[in-house]
């Protein structure tokens, strides 16, 4: 397939093309294409924008995983609109290429996010779910739906994943834990009972795999996997294999003086199950969580 792929320098961006360019034509969008080639390799195009592009004629699909990292900076007015703008504009973008197509892509797949359910304490919910939620994540991402699903027409399906947790080594809430547990200082944030919906990448990677090539799917998945843990679970289990305690304890009021709005990506939680992408036939190879986080340290 001629794939279209926005956010492919990102955590999850980056492995996805490892796994794609050397059976697709691969176009990536990226703002410096040489820092682009330098980190992906040459086998693939980079392009700076998409103000070149009046259609989307050429291509068989479009992966939109393009956006500002939510958790990287206090949420500051600057930072919300930076946020927002980031996914919104670009995605905008792309469905209105969509429109203006003779021949569309058949697959949009678009970036969404498990903040879409805001916090639902120890409630499982899954993509069945109608949320009505006032927080700036669920907005972020409602509105981010919306727009993707423009580009939806009898001869285009669009996938929208809803992510939670991604866990690897080389990016996400994981690679950001590392450094205090492994110094032994590592715990859980308030009483530890906010429920943490985590992912390995590589069942990330072929979920959105999954979804480019079966033609069935389209709609909301979310991208979990089926076993969510509390954050006292998680530490817990991160401790133990990196063989190390897990004593201490960071108080909400510390992370909500530090982070404001913001730590609510922490001290809240979610319990979101993958419903529909198990009942369409996916397999995940990392259902526990323990063996997702063996693999990924003894890898590394």
């Amino acid at each position: 397939m001629k794939i279209l792929l926005t956010g492919g320098t990102g955590f999850i961006g980056s492995r996805l093309v490892k796994h794609l360019q050397f059976n697709h034509q691969l176009t990536v969008l990226s703002r410096t294409p040489i820092k682009a080639y330098q980190k992906l390799g040459h086998n693939l195009l980079a392009i700076p924008s998409l103000n070149d592009i009046n259609n989307l004629n050429d291509y068989d699909a479009v992966i939109n995983l393009a956006g500002e990292p939510i958790a990287n900076k206090r949420w500051s007015k600057q930072q919300k609109q930076k946020i927002c703008e980031s996914r919104w504009q670009l995605t905008s973008q792309l469905s209105t290429l969509f429109k203006q197509s003779e021949q569309a892509p058949n697959t949009f797949i678009s970036g969404s996010a498990i903040g879409y359910y805001g916090e639902q304490g120890q409630q499982a919910v899954d993509e069945s779910d109608e949320v009505k939620d006032q927080s700036f994540p669920h907005q972020v991402c409602q509105k981010w739906e919306q727009i993707a699903l423009q580009a939806a027409s009898e001869h285009t399906r669009v996938c929208l994943l809803r992510t939670g947790i991604v866990i690897g080594i080389e990016g996400g809430a994981l690679a950001k834990m590392l450094p205090a547990f492994r110094l032994g200082l590592g715990g859980p944030i308030g009483d530890g009972q906010q429920q943490m919906s985590w992912i390995h990448i590589s069942d990330m990677v072929d979920a959105i795999i999954y979804l480019l090539n079966n033609k069935h799917c389209q709609g909301v998945y979310n991208l979990t996997s089926p076993q969510p843990v509390s954050n006292l679970e998680f530490s817990q289990s991160l401790a133990h294999q990196l063989k190390r305690p897990c004593l201490l304890r960071t108080p909400t009021w510390l992370l909500n003086g530090a982070l404001g709005e913001m730590a609510s990506l922490i001290t809240g939680g979610q319990k979101v199950l993958p419903s529909r992408l198990l009942n369409d036939g996916f397999n995940f190879r990392y259902t526990e969580l323990e063996h997702a986080l063996r693999e990924i340290l003894l890898r590394n």
